[in-house]
């Protein structure tokens, strides 16, 4: 087995690598750039080696520097984690010719599957099922128009080397092609050094379901059951599970073999996977289609990892070094139920716009929970919680910086349970167990798609957070019986707020009875509190189990009991804000002014801060460069005409105006960096 492994990447999956290797008794060598420098991963590995500054294109995607890095450590062996290099066929290459094993496929079959244009053709070749489209090189946007037009609308535009989300457009119109072509191709370019792009027809009511391939060098290829992955965003995954609640057992076999069909056309080995794309307007579930091949480790590997008991990293590894797989296409099985949830630096209640920015405060949802480094003998390496256990993948710490230089993702929280329910809900309780501060993070929302009735039903599209939320995300929607809990823990926090400030000025002797009478305002609900020994009435209903309060904002779990009503066990985090408390639970965030009862009928008299009237700005919404100005000053827009295009977290993001208006003053350059709130354009 090699002795030292180099892992060419950086964040979660480099701490995910290392945490495998060292169970193998492998040394790990890091490579890291400027603003990685006091990274987990750095300080995890047994050495590391500077690349180079911040940008990717500085450091992470420079093969030379990687290699050199191998060679003065001594490493045996790469591994290439996902993005960066891990797709190169020239990166592996290069490692041959230094004698270093690259741990992933070989080359013929990177080459083959990562251009989408030719993997396509030999998928066809090899009997698997294609979506139509046009299996070529696109000209320019005239010839983009014209091939949409023949295929059909809507039609999706990818870029040829494209992933991860990155350089895909959704066309319904002439318009829109026209709109959106030069885009993708500048994406492709800047994202893969590749502005090939081709067309093929969007399936509608489509699910996103993909096979995960394991093959050895000695002609053993197996499917390792599938993953949904049709809960997406700008088609970037956000909730990944397996197994599918579509896939049959009939359909799953059909899908495998095709997968594995395709794997051994093209003499694959490693850890790879099969994309498809599945038509949920088909009740036989024998419409699926080609989309591409991934020949390196999946972001959601854990999942699979999960349901199978298999460490995939470990068996890349041992495929590397020559050996053969352990086990046959038999003894895969299917152990419960995982999900996996990406916690991402962006803020859902602001369009899902990219923060960036330092992490002030940072815990996973692990503390205090019992330490499990294999539940029940699985690969699942988290800590177990009741009947599942739950995982946390990430690469971040307290007091260090999500950067604008590299993915937004914060962690990966990973569930297993008996059944998918379960796993869901186990889901609700880590993610109220998350403690994030200082930038925006997607935890409400994570939490809101796992209460809601249509994922629990399992009817699950890629159109699902578009249709489910077409005006926003505005939290997680709540009971009566819910707000009332949560009025009584505002209350008692209050109370005990209000004592504590008593006791630390000296003015009062003893503890504080727990009683008092309180006015709770959460958004247009007004509920009246009376406090108990250890209980509310809150509008005349007793509530058990609040919260006290601590200093600062703290994470707390309450136990709530309405009579006649529900019981329901959460964690919070509680920080008071000026004179409000502030609550986050359970996929929201509840902001409540509590007042004495016997001073609410002045409430009236309070002011009422009216926010400045931004709408003749065009503000940044997120740190970022100013790729393009669409208009000109002078020039009469319309709403919902594009204005500027901002490039963030390696995406183009399109401004456009909100009314009817004339350009007065341009205060942004094209290829200027420009910071959050910054004022690129007014109108009259």
């Amino acid at each position: 087995m090699f002795s030292k492994i180099l892992i060419a990447n950086r964040g979660e999956i480099a701490c995910r690598v290392i945490t495998t290797a060292r169970k193998m008794g492998i040394k790990t060598v890091a490579v890291y750039s400027d603003a990685d420098a006091r990274a987990p991963f750095v300080a995890m590995a047994d050495e590391a080696v500077h690349i180079g500054p911040s940008p990717a294109a500085e450091s992470y995607l420079i093969a030379d520097k990687i290699i050199a890095a191998a060679k003065q450590t001594g490493a045996q062996a790469v591994h290439p984690g996902y993005g960066f290099l891990s797709e190169r066929t020239s990166f592996a290459e290069a490692l041959a010719k230094e004698n270093i094993a690259f741990i992933g496929p070989p080359v013929g079959a990177i080459a083959a599957m990562g251009d989408k244009i030719e993997s396509k053709k030999l998928a066809m070749q090899a009997g698997v099922n294609v979506v139509p489209g046009f299996v070529g090189e696109i000209e320019d946007t005239e010839h983009a128009v014209r091939i949409s037009d023949e295929i059909g609308y809507p039609v999706m535009m990818k870029a040829s080397a494209g992933g991860g989300g990155k350089g895909m457009r959704l066309a319904y119109s002439e318009a829109d092609v026209r709109e959106g072509f030069e885009s993708v191709k500048r994406e492709g370019l800047s994202s893969f050094g590749d502005d090939r792009v081709f067309i093929e027809k969007f399936i509608l009511n489509p699910r996103h379901i993909e096979i995960q391939i394991l093959g050895d060098q000695h002609g053993n290829i197996l499917y390792l059951n599938e993953r949904e992955c049709s809960i997406q965003r700008r088609h970037q995954k956000v909730v990944e599970e397996a197994p599918s609640p579509f896939v049959t057992p009939k359909m799953r076999k059909a899908m495998g073999e095709q997968c594995v069909a395709l794997a051994r056309a093209v003499g694959y080995y490693s850890a790879g996977t099969v994309e498809l794309i599945v038509s949920g307007a088909d009740p036989t579930g024998e419409s699926f289609y080609f989309l591409e091949m991934n020949t390196r480790l999946q972001v959601e590997h854990p999942v699979t990892e999960a349901i199978t008991g298999i460490d995939l990293v470990e068996q890349m590894i041992r495929v590397a070094y020559g050996e053969k797989l352990a086990m046959t296409q038999d003894d895969i099985g299917i152990d419960g139920w995982a999900i996996e949830n990406r916690v991402y630096a962006e803020d859902p209640y602001r369009g899902f716009l990219p923060s960036t920015g330092r992490l002030v405060q940072y815990s996973p949802p692990l503390a205090g929970w019992t330490e499990d480094e294999t539940v029940a003998g699985k690969a699942r390496r988290g800590v177990a919680r009741g009947a599942g256990s739950v995982r946390v993948d990430d690469g971040v710490y307290e007091g260090g910086e999500v950067s604008r230089f590299y993915d937004p993702m914060i962690a990966k929280l990973i569930t297993w349970a008996p059944t998918r329910n379960e796993a869901a809900d186990l889901q609700i309780e880590a993610l109220d167990n998350f403690r994030i501060k200082g930038l925006g993070h997607n935890v409400d929302f994570l939490s809101a798609i796992m209460q809601h009735p249509r994922f629990r039903s399992g009817e699950l599209t890629t159109g699902f957070i578009a249709e489910e939320y077409p005006e926003g995300f505005h939290g997680a929607a709540t009971t009566e019986g819910f707000r009332r809990i949560l009025a009584a823990v505002c209350a008692g926090n209050e109370f005990s707020w209000q004592a504590r400030a008593r006791q630390i000025s000296g003015q009062l002797d003893g503890p504080l009875p727990v009683s008092g009478e309180w006015l709770v305002k959460i958004g247009d609900d007004r509920f009246e509190v009376v406090l108990g020994d250890g209980h509310a009435m809150v509008d005349g209903v007793r509530v058990d189990g609040t919260c006290n309060w601590l200093p600062g904002m703290v994470q707390a779990e309450a136990t709530g009991k309405v009579e006649g009503g529900e019981e329901v066990r959460f964690g919070l985090i509680v920080e008071r804000i000026g004179n409000q408390w502030k609550v986050t639970t359970r996929g929201a965030a509840h902001t409540a002014l509590v007042l004495p009862l016997r001073l609410a009928r002045h409430e009236s008299l309070m002011l009422e801060k009216v926010p400045p009237d931004l709408s003749k700005f065009l503000i940044c919404p997120m740190p970022g460069m100013l790729m393009k100005l669409h208009v000109a000053e002078g020039e009469t827009v319309q709403p919902g005409q594009p204005l500027a295009t901002v490039e963030a977290m390696k995406m183009e993001n399109i401004l456009r105006a909100e009314k009817e208006g004339v350009i007065a003053k341009i205060n942004a350059a094209e290829g200027e960096s420009l910071a959050v709130d910054a004022v690129i354009l007014e109108l009259e």
